[in-house]
């Protein structure tokens, strides 16, 4: 038996909005949400959430984690890729336009840019639609994630302050990259949409930004200061754009 007495803790709040709390347990969350509105309120704000991205993801929630994801490949000798698969699924061109930040550096080989967008994409279609745990690090803790991050990584991992398109900062956590760890930063704005940062060593120095789409899923790929970036998410490529425009300057200001 439990004690309707006990307070309610987040965790069982997150649990009666996902359906998981036991049984035993429903009536006394009920009763006190029914006295606490400030908590009536953030369970209604995250059923509307959840249903916002079940009605956006739900048609890529069941597929199977890709093996490129699975964590034991931290410990594993970087990958020997291969390519024809990969290629016909990827619409990939050098992005225009003229400004500096599209043209800058070299041209970077298909099979990097294939390798790390299928990588990103497979990541971010895998956490988004994940409401309780997309991440492993929540974006209250900006400075522990850039700090256990870039620990982890290599090189010196930030979060963009995106507030001015409108996106704040989930979180983050860290994946198996195509030549060792990778970051992953998650970004949500206020009707739900999600875009994400993956981030990983890369044998370009620099590299011009390259867009791709799969689906319903777009990215956008480059590298700087051997690291690459692929921003992704779903919407229209001017959106996917005006976001990749901002981590850059960003990372561009802070010296990569």
């Amino acid at each position: 038996m439990t004690d309707p007495r006990i307070p309610v803790t987040e965790d069982e709040l997150h649990a009666y909005v996902d359906d998981e709390l036991p049984a035993e347990r429903r009536g006394d969350v009920e009763t006190w949400l029914s006295a606490h509105p400030d908590d009536a309120e953030r369970v209604r704000s995250w059923r509307e959430m959840a249903e916002t991205l079940h009605a956006r993801y739900d048609s890529v929630a069941d597929e199977p984690v890709p093996q490129r994801l699975s964590i034991d490949r931290l410990a594993r000798e970087p990958r020997k890729w291969m390519y024809g698969a990969i290629a016909a699924t990827l619409l990939a061109f050098i992005a225009g336009g003229g400004t500096g930040w599209l043209a800058r550096g070299v041209a970077t080989s298909p099979s990097t840019f294939q390798n790390f967008t299928v990588d990103a994409l497979d990541a971010h279609r895998l956490y988004v639609v994940e409401v309780r745990h997309p991440v492993e690090v929540p974006g209250s803790e900006r400075t522990h994630l850039q700090q256990w991050l870039t620990k982890r990584c290599g090189w010196d991992v930030r979060a963009p302050e995106l507030g001015a398109t409108g996106l704040k900062l989930v979180g983050g956590r860290l994946l198996p990259g195509p030549t060792g760890p990778a970051s992953f930063l998650m970004y949500e704005s206020a009707s739900g949409e999600r875009f994400t940062i993956y981030t990983a060593k890369s044998e370009a120095e620099a590299a011009q930004m390259r867009y791709s789409a799969q689906g319903n899923e777009s990215a956008l790929f480059w590298a700087d200061r051997g690291v690459a970036y692929v921003v992704s998410g779903v919407g229209d490529r001017s959106r996917l754009t005006q976001i990749a425009q901002s981590v850059y300057d960003q990372m561009e200001k802070a010296g990569g």
